[in-house]
């Protein structure tokens, strides 16, 4: 970190103190019982992490959601972030990001036949869930770490490999939500885009840092990213060393091991970069058409991730007429040191021997 980096961060810890305070004296309510978390007499699984953004919560949550698909009813609740509309609402294929918001779009558009779900509030979204559907088996919460109005019978936590959450700062001064001892609620703690290869010095050298109770398990996972496949009909695919010039498109929290993946295989001639969550005007989409003509060749192709393309279909009836050649990049979690199997497990446990 340079030092002008460190003088702004210098210059907000009085705001992060405040902010500590704050966030300190709800945890104490809850604590305390003075505030009580709900529990469900259904298996409530959550995903979350301390920090805003970028720790891989969408692609753990695909993991679960495919690991228990076959075997039980499974079904998600999100709040919906950046959608416009407000209170509860069921998602649908035909829904957009603005009314239900990217990540829930991309759940249900992947598994048509889940129940996904959005609300504010994950204890009046659970009871309306099981309401319209009662066949709902198990509920996974998508970023509900810091929600501690519902008490999930599971509750992962993750945090990434290059800025774990020992090594961060409370907003504004940081990313983190809450303060480090907050981890403690966790029962399983991921380290999460951790490098394709990883040796055990470095993991155990982590597992020290992080320093999980008795009672957690720690796991590390990577991403293992497949054939992009092109935006409008998944089975038109290109590897990636079939592609000309690339031009990436990315709005997510954090891009760097999106990049550090894409760079050695392809020739990357643009970035284009905006804020986690961006719905994409119809401004910058032309500017997708632009730069595409610009570089003029036949095999150059725009490389985007799954969440992104949720907010670009936006813009399907553009995207189509002016053959904009959009390539969308699937990506899923695999675990080192063959955590899998065990991760699996512990999460099957959980569901069989849960006791309403």
């Amino acid at each position: 970190m340079n030092v002008t980096s460190w003088i702004g961060r210098i210059l907000l810890f009085p705001f992060s103190i405040l902010y500590g305070i704050s966030v300190g004296f709800r945890n104490m309510l809850y604590e305390s019982g003075l505030l009580r978390s709900t529990s469900f007499n259904i298996p409530v699984i959550s995903v979350g992490n301390l920090s805003v953004g970028g720790a891989g919560k969408t692609p753990h949550v695909e993991y679960l959601i495919q690991l228990l698909k076959e075997n039980i009813y499974v079904s998600v609740l999100s709040r919906g972030y950046k959608r416009k509309t407000k209170g509860f609402r069921i998602v649908d294929i035909k829904d957009t990001v603005i009314e239900v918001g990217d990540e829930p779009l991309q759940y249900k558009r992947k598994w048509p036949d889940i129940t996904a779900a959005v609300c504010e509030s994950r204890n009046i979204g659970i009871p309306l869930m099981l309401q319209k559907h009662p066949q709902i088996q198990t509920i996974l919460l998508d970023d509900a770490f810091q929600h501690r109005g519902v008490n999930p019978g599971l509750n992962i936590l993750l945090t990434t490999f290059d800025l774990p959450y020992t090594r961060d700062y409370l907003l504004p001064a940081g990313r983190l939500r809450e303060y480090t001892g907050a981890a403690e609620r966790a029962d399983i703690i991921v380290v999460s885009k951790c490098p394709r290869e990883l040796s055990s010095q470095k993991a155990k050298a982590l597992k020290e840092e992080i320093a999980p109770l008795d009672r957690q398990k720690l796991f590390f996972s990577y991403y293992d990213y497949y054939t992009p496949y092109f935006m409008y009909n998944p089975q038109i695919k290109r590897k990636l060393e079939d592609f000309g010039k690339v031009i990436v498109l990315s709005a997510i929290a954090n891009e760097d091991y999106l990049l550090d993946y894409l760079e050695p295989k392809t020739d990357i001639v643009h970035v284009m970069k905006y804020e986690d969550h961006h719905n994409f005007t119809e401004y910058e989409v032309s500017l997708l058409k632009k730069a595409i003509e610009d570089i003029g060749e036949k095999d150059c192709a725009i490389i985007t991730t799954e969440k992104d393309a949720m907010r670009l279909d936006l813009h399907r009836s553009f995207i189509v007429e002016n053959k904009i050649p959009i390539f969308v990049l699937p990506v899923k979690v695999k675990f080192h040191f063959d955590g899998q199997s065990e991760f699996d497990q512990l999460t099957k446990d959980f569901l069989l021997n849960f006791k309403s």
